[in-house]
């Protein structure tokens, strides 16, 4: 079916909710909407994937992993600038599993990023050297899927880089910011807000 939607809800895991590792401001606030959304989707026959950051134990992107550094210190990759994050999402642990008020049971699709121990993952589309696949493209496209609507954790990393990848491959993509929340790094939210209106991207409840 050309044309059709989909609904993708990003990272909404115990880590990036309140008591978690690395926890979004009133993350858990959004589920409930979520949930909504999900609901309506399917519905209204939409597709709905989630994704789930993934890491290794002895991920690059882990302050822990390297010497005398701290959490939010940027280093650089052979990729470009990296965040060094606390330790989250591990592989298999409570912080990576989906927020238990998240109606996970309702996706077509689950979505693992960043499970490359040498690569961080941001994007829903493609790990942070802009090339490596996760396969949703190919997976939207054999199921004709032209428009998208993303939602959750953070809005000026996760949400924002999987927004602007979808933007650039082609897709018609919609935030709806009600529905997100953010980390706000050092102004990260007002660029990546930016950054997706010049493309093209429509913010819902701004």
């Amino acid at each position: 079916m050309k044309n059709a939607k989909a609904l993708i809800c990003i990272d909404i895991q115990n880590d990036f909710c309140p008591g978690g590792a690395l926890a979004v401001a009133q993350g858990d606030d959004i589920i409930p909407l979520v949930n909504q959304m999900m609901h309506t989707a399917k519905s209204d026959g939409q597709a709905v994937i989630l994704t789930q950051d993934w890491h290794p134990d002895n991920h690059a992107s882990f302050a822990d992993n390297h010497e005398n550094a701290q959490p939010f210190d940027m280093v650089e990759m052979s990729y470009g600038g990296q965040v060094l994050w606390p330790k989250h999402c591990v592989q298999g642990s409570q912080g990576a599993a989906f927020h238990d008020m998240l109606h996970s049971d309702s996706a077509d699709l689950v979505i693992r990023k960043g499970f490359r121990k040498e690569i961080d993952s941001y994007s829903a589309f493609f790990e942070n050297d802009q090339s490596t696949p996760t396969g949703l493209h190919g997976y939207l496209q054999e199921r004709g899927i032209t428009k998208l609507t993303m939602v959750g954790l953070a809005t000026d990393f996760c949400v924002a880089f999987s927004a602007l990848d979808g933007a650039k491959l082609g897709y018609d993509v919609s935030v709806d910011l009600a529905a997100c929340r953010a980390i706000d790094l050092d102004g990260s939210l007002a660029a990546q807000l930016d950054a997706m209106r010049t493309a093209g991207i429509s913010l819902i409840n701004q």
